[in-house]
């Protein structure tokens, strides 16, 4: 008996700009957007703890090309540090470990806060995604092991205080680079106030290129459609929420071409640029045709080569 071969999805592509509520892990979100799209394919841009809300770009079918893209881009957290406690998780989820009767002054808090601004090194909760001789940290620590991560350079562009609405919380806002940890913000601070700290509230407001104004809720994308029965007039209602993979990719200088040349760089030909403004040296540059991304590539001697081709 011949076997069956596994159902494919649609060859839908773009970015889903996903306003993830708390309580929903990164990779059931990414599950569940493939699923309401019928898409083939999807990955996401950077886990957003399941505890923590807010944007989780989604990358459908081509899109998912320019995910390191969207990786690399700033980050802006708004959350809320809850004193008097360290966790194991550094966050609600977890165990307290040690506790203090003190808590710090705004004043304290500020004077602290430049230690914590620009390129500094930071250790990965015990409680993370990092491997450690091929294991997952957090999968040693529910096992109950103690184990030594590395410090590593991570770059805090924006640090500052929101409110205090009590002695037990204070709430920041922090603009980072890749790879920053905002529990690890808590507990570091909590450490050296000797009051002690960890995150009970956590919203990831932008990732860079992205904004709130992309911001979409798993609610709109349930209804999109109305009461129409019809699944392709629902997945087309929902198409409507999809950016251009081409979004992804605002800071790399943008080509737009004509259709005779986009056709040629999807067969994998380099074209001569045209115009007055054509660059004739870029290391990395996007090519677009009619507003849709056709290719990543490089620009040399006002020649652009593809590097990266994208199914119209």
């Amino acid at each position: 008996m011949a076997r069956r071969g596994k159902k494919k999805g649609r060859p839908v592509s773009g970015w889903l700009v996903l306003d993830k509520p708390a309580g929903l892990g990164s990779t059931e979100a990414v599950s569940k957007i493939k699923w309401l799209f019928g898409a083939d394919k999807a990955g996401h841009a950077g886990t957003l703890d399941p505890l923590a809300s807010g944007m989780l770009p989604i990358a459908l079918g081509e899109a998912t090309k320019t995910v390191p893209y969207v990786m690399d881009g700033a980050k802006t957290y708004r959350f809320t540090v809850g004193w008097g406690e360290e966790r194991n998780t550094d966050d609600l989820e977890g165990e307290a470990t040690v506790r203090s009767d003190l808590r710090p002054t705004r004043d304290a808090i500020e004077a602290l806060l430049p230690q914590f601004t620009g390129v500094i090194m930071q250790t990965p909760p015990q409680f993370s995604a990092i491997k450690i001789a091929g294991n997952r940290a957090y999968d040693l620590a529910r096992d109950g092991e103690v184990v030594e991560i590395p410090a590593r350079e991570v770059e805090i562009v924006r640090f500052e205080i929101v409110e205090m609405p009590d002695a037990n919380h204070t709430t920041f806002e922090v603009e980072c680079g890749k790879g920053t940890y905002v529990r690890s913000l808590a507990r570091d601070m909590g450490r050296l106030l000797g009051c002690y700290g960890h995150i009970t509230l956590l919203r990831r407001e932008e990732v860079s290129p992205f904004t709130v104004e992309d911001l979409v809720t798993l609610a709109e994308l349930e209804t999109a459609g109305g009461e129409t029965e019809e699944i392709g007039e629902r997945f087309a209602a929902r198409d409507e929420f999809l950016l251009d993979a081409a979004a992804a990719l605002e800071d790399l200088p943008q080509l737009p071409l004509s259709d005779d040349a986009a056709q040629k760089i999807r067969l994998g030909n380099a074209v001569i640029l045209r115009g007055r403004d054509a660059p004739l040296h870029a290391d990395e540059a996007c090519a677009t045709s009619r507003g849709k991304l056709v290719a990543i590539g490089a620009v040399e001697a006002g020649l652009f080569k593809p590097k990266r081709v994208f199914v119209g």
